[in-house]
């Protein structure tokens, strides 16, 4: 099962207290707008997302069709085909994708332990 790109969405309490704490360990912007409360930072291989006032929890995150520097890949799995997938195994989908859609899209499901989990289509 392809997921995508990897990262980690941190809800964060202030943005720019956060993007200096990170920016301190090696991270660098990526993309978003702090304007917005949103920043994307990369070290490496290493892709984070601080949100301020978005979301309660930290949730994991899966991007289809986007490698670790948010570029589009060629061959990967559409989001319809992985839930199509998880549904076939019997995992419980907190949120879904539109079957009938093309294109960008969403799912949500948690871990056992109540984890967010995020598989988020882009195109």
């Amino acid at each position: 099962m392809k997921l995508g790109a990897f990262s980690v969405s941190l809800s964060v309490k202030d943005i720019h207290r956060s993007k200096a704490f990170y920016e301190n360990l090696g991270f660098e912007t990526l993309g978003g707008n702090i304007e917005h409360n949103w920043l994307i930072m990369k070290n490496e291989d290493t892709v984070i997302g601080l949100f301020q006032g978005m979301f309660e929890k930290n949730i994991l995150t899966f991007n289809p069709g986007w490698n670790q520097n948010a570029e589009n890949l060629e061959d990967f799995t559409d989001i319809r085909e992985l839930q199509k997938q998880l549904k076939e195994k019997g995992i419980s989908l907190s949120t879904e994708a539109d079957e009938a859609s093309e294109g960008p899209a969403s799912l949500t499901l948690e871990d056992p332990d109540g984890n967010l989990i995020l598989i988020d289509q882009h195109r």
